[in-house]
């Protein structure tokens, strides 16, 4: 059967595969296979660089014609490799073998045993799949996540004078600027950026169980721990771990996935409130024609798109949970859960990049609806009280804060001549009366500090 949009399990590859597919040079089968085929192939021009003399003959102009095995790395180099699996039963030495059969193309049959020369599996894929996450990354989410970032910002200067009823516990609490509620994400959102930054993208490459045996045997005066800091570090771009078994701890691994679900708690957070806002009618939505928002009731316009996102967000964050928790943990020197939990770091990235999509498109849709927002301020007289009494408090009248309880928590529904007619009947000066009669909910907002 082909795949398609209609039979794939997975709405990844199915519904949604226009949106992600781009994930898919990291992440695929094919992905992994080609940033395996990538990494044998560093590695051995390294060797030669370095330079062993069995491997001295080989010139610069051969180091890049090596380069062109993974740089064109083709669907039918995949199929070579799935077809050589299919006899080895193993995936990594099926790479092995499908480079040594090039290198005999390539007229460099006596070298190919300097092919994955006393590594282990996991020197492979402990090196392909962190540079797949970092590249996978650093081209696709991240610029995704900072468009998130950049448009919030953008509405949130738009709108920054807008004053806003705020809502604690969900009831009437002093105003505040729509704007401002805004960068409270923009903020939470960049200050999870920073650290995400610091995290480094860390990389096993030690041999059978981490100490460079097979390597030292054989060439017992190089110093092959600074050969593979070097290696890692120039070649990969990524930070090579001292102490190792077989495989990488995946510490900085799961620091990187709770980073990611705690931007991806953020985004949940946005857009509920969002969604609320929607629903107390503080933004309409864009209309387009020929959709539908309901297929019974002709008048819905629905926040689908804040409610897509939610839904992906949820989804990403349950299996990122899984992977911080478990891949950190493995039997004596390895198991094997790690590689197949691994395999799947494109499936919570991919909801994720669903997400941020959905809620950019959800963004865009959103017109403010001023005489909203600007009703129900005077609809809730009730919330500058807090303003009133401190006032009361600086003038030392006696039990400011009381006096304003016994007025606004009753039944009785406050507005600006109930207010007025309260301070008339206050004992301070005419001026702290004008002061406090200058209070409105339109105006007690604050500092603006955007």
């Amino acid at each position: 059967m082909i795949l398609s949009s209609l039979n794939a399990i997975s709405p990844i590859d199915g519904r949604y595969r226009s949106q992600n597919e781009n994930l898919s040079t990291y992440f695929s089968e094919k992905g992994l296979i080609r940033y395996r085929v990538r990494v044998e192939i560093e590695y051995f021009i390294a060797l030669c660089e370095y330079p062993l003399p069995q491997l001295q003959d080989i010139t610069k102009a051969q180091f890049e014609q090596l380069r062109q095995i993974y740089l064109q790395f083709s669907e039918k180099d995949a199929e070579k490799i799935k077809e050589i699996e299919s006899t080895t039963n193993h995936d990594v030495k099926a790479v092995e073998y499908f480079i040594k059969r090039r290198f005999d193309g390539l007229g460099l049959s006596d070298y190919k045993e300097f092919i994955h020369f006393g590594l282990t599996s996991q020197d492979i894929n402990n090196t392909a799949t962190p540079l797949s996450l970092k590249e996978g990354f650093s081209n696709v989410i991240l610029p995704e996540i900072k468009l998130v970032v950049y448009e919030l910002k953008q509405r949130a200067k738009s709108w920054k004078k807008i004053p806003m009823l705020a809502r604690t516990h969900g009831q009437p609490a002093s105003p505040t600027r729509l704007g401002k509620e805004l960068y409270v994400f923009v903020e939470r959102l960049e200050a999870q950026l920073k650290m995400i930054d610091r995290i480094p993208f860390a990389a096993k490459f030690g041999g059978a169980t981490g100490n460079f045996n097979a390597h030292a045997v054989a060439f017992p005066s190089i110093d092959w721990v600074n050969f593979g800091n070097r290696f890692v570090k120039e070649k990969l771009g990524l930070y090579r771990l001292q102490t190792t078994t077989q495989i990488e701890h995946y510490d900085y691994m799961a620091a990187f996935f709770d980073n990611l679900k705690r931007i991806n708690t953020i985004l949940i957070d946005l857009n509920r409130d969002v969604w609320t806002y929607v629903s107390m009618e503080y933004f309409k939505q864009k209309i387009k024609k020929g959709e539908v928002g309901s297929s019974a009731m002709p008048h819905k316009v629905n926040p689908i798109d804040f409610e897509n996102s939610e839904g992906n967000l949820g989804l990403a964050n349950a299996i990122f949970e899984h992977l911080s928790a478990k891949l950190p943990i493995s039997r004596l020197q390895r198991d094997l859960t790690d590689s197949t939990v691994t395999r799947n770091l494109g499936v919570p990235l991919a909801h994720s990049l669903l997400a941020y999509k959905s809620l950019r498109k959800g963004l865009g849709k959103l017109i403010l609806n001023e005489a909203k927002l600007a009703d129900d301020l005077e609809k809730n007289w009730a919330v500058v009280a807090e303003g009133i009494q401190t006032i009361l408090r600086r003038e030392k009248y006696p039990n400011p804060y009381e006096a304003l309880k016994s007025l606004t928590r009753t039944n009785v529904k406050m507005n600006k001549e109930s207010i007025h007619v309260f301070i008339d009947n206050l004992n301070v000066t005419d001026s702290v009366k004008m002061e406090l009669k200058a209070i409105t909910p339109s105006n007690y907002i604050g500092i603006l500090s955007l």
